[in-house]
């Protein structure tokens, strides 16, 4: 029987419309150009993930859904500013279905535009300082700086891995863990934080949080190579152009034998590959068993994570059962 998740669709709704409405009175000045840049990527929408997982660990805790929406915007705004300068160093010309800011504004105010929400997502937890206790709310700075230097860490192994062949799988997913479940741990424990929760509490949580975002990275990667354009909302097979060593290819080097591996050495990274050489490389990985490997792997990440949200304790239930429904949903095989 297919799990029900309208409740927690509509729900999401709900919470991103009032994220946009606080990033909207954030991201506003002058020159006009240089707002306009950073805000591109909002307007083209998103899933608004980090808020919504904030204001359901908020809530668990008993903190009011409106403290928890304008936190929500921090994380919103600084998980912006990745995507903008992950683009320009990634030279992807789509995001969200739409050209990327670098495209559209150029490399210059696309850095400029990413300065300024790395800055803008701070100020915006700044503005909570009359609504919570100031020791919590020093905890969640300390919990955003955490993230955005972890993020960074991330992204510079990402990069350093595309010109390696020897990576393993425990220093993908310890990248993975940096560059994606990072931000996404750090927005349920800021929501937490706020919240005033127990420190048994907050431990349980980012277990949860870790295992459910590295499951989500994985199913992103999978995407990646078996996934049509108009879902992924970028170009189809951009992480075997740009060299990406997803856990998809490590499985597949582990497994091909010499000529094989030399194919899959030839044209994986190289930015000037057709489409049909990409395509014949995504057959050669797929034929490894990568993508049911990897299928496995996120499952195994995602059950761990279900078994440390099993452990918490809320005084708001509906918010940990959204919740826990998030992580299903944002983990599910949609292939």
């Amino acid at each position: 029987m297919s799990r029900d998740f309208s409740k927690l669709m509509s729900y999401a709704r709900y919470v991103a419309s009032e994220v946009d409405k606080v990033i909207d009175e954030i991201i506003k000045g002058e020159p006009r150009k240089l707002y306009e840049a950073s805000y591109h990527l909002i307007r083209a929408g998103g899933k608004r993930l980090r808020p919504l997982v904030l204001v359901l660990s908020g809530r668990m805790y008993g903190l009011d859904e409106r403290v928890g929406i304008r936190a929500g915007a921090s994380v919103e705004i600084l998980h912006n500013f990745t995507l903008i300068h992950d683009d320009i160093m990634d030279k992807d010309a789509f995001r969200r279905g739409v050209p990327t800011v670098h495209t559209v504004y150029g490399e210059e105010m696309a850095i400029l535009a990413g300065d300024l929400l790395f800055a803008k997502a701070f100020e915006a937890l700044g503005r909570l300082s009359e609504l919570v206790p100031a020791d919590r709310l020093v905890k969640a700075f300390k919990e955003l700086t955490w993230a955005a230097s972890t993020v960074a860490e991330g992204q510079a192994l990402d990069m350093e891995f595309e010109n390696r062949w020897d990576v393993s799988l425990n220093e993908y997913l310890a990248m993975i863990y940096k560059k994606t479940a990072a931000l996404f741990k750090s927005s349920l424990v800021i929501g937490a934080l706020l919240a005033g929760a127990p420190e048994n509490e907050i431990l349980n949580l980012e277990r949860f949080a870790e295992c459910v975002g590295i499951a989500f990275q994985i199913r992103d990667d999978i995407l990646g190579l078996i996934a049509e354009e108009s879902v992924l909302g970028k170009p189809v097979y951009s992480d075997l152009r740009e060299g990406k060593k997803t856990v998809l290819v490590i499985h597949a080097l582990s497994r091909l034998g010499p000529e094989e591996k030399k194919k899959l050495t030839s044209t994986l990274g190289r930015r000037d590959a057709s489409v049909e050489e990409l395509s014949s490389l995504a057959e050669l990985i797929k034929s490894t068993g990568a993508v049911e490997f990897a299928d496995s792997l996120a499952d195994e990440y995602l059950k761990r994570g279900l078994e440390a949200l099993s452990k918490v304790r809320p005084v708001d239930q509906e918010a940990k059962d959204l919740l826990q429904d998030l992580a299903i949903f944002v983990t599910a095989r949609n292939y």
